[in-house]
């Protein structure tokens, strides 16, 4: 679990930097200010989850089931977050009705918050 962990952490990082520039430049001509916003959210936050990750994946030892879902929350919630912001803030561009994906991304940023969470609760049991 702490490769995988570290790996997530590094791969969300990397993306993060590829989709950020490709808001800045590509989507900037395309989407509105408002569309472009949202994007850079579910970047920023993707990149907040990679940290995180990379931290956690050298902090804990993934011994205990709740230690290996600090992580598993934290990546998948990442996904729902971010992916769901993308696709909803270019499905003006797609020409798709990508609505649906709009109860997802609080449920990601639930699964975010819950990681967050058990991280506190270990630091407070761990005494570190």
């Amino acid at each position: 679990m702490k490769t995988i962990t570290l790996v997530f952490g590094a791969v969300y990082g990397m993306l993060s930097v590829i989709l950020g520039a490709f808001g800045a430049h590509a989507l900037k001509k395309i989407l509105s200010v408002e569309r472009l916003e949202s994007f850079e959210t579910g970047v920023r936050y993707q990149m907040y989850a990679a940290f995180f990750l990379l931290i956690i994946g050298y902090i804990l030892k993934f011994e205990t089931p709740s230690e290996k879902w600090t992580s598993i929350l934290m990546i998948v919630g990442t996904f729902l977050f971010s992916v769901s912001i993308y696709f909803l803030s270019l499905q003006d561009y797609l020409g798709a009705n990508l609505k649906f994906l709009g109860p997802i991304t609080p449920l990601g940023g639930l699964f975010m918050i819950l990681s967050w969470l058990m991280l506190i609760f270990y630091f407070a049991k761990n005494r570190i």
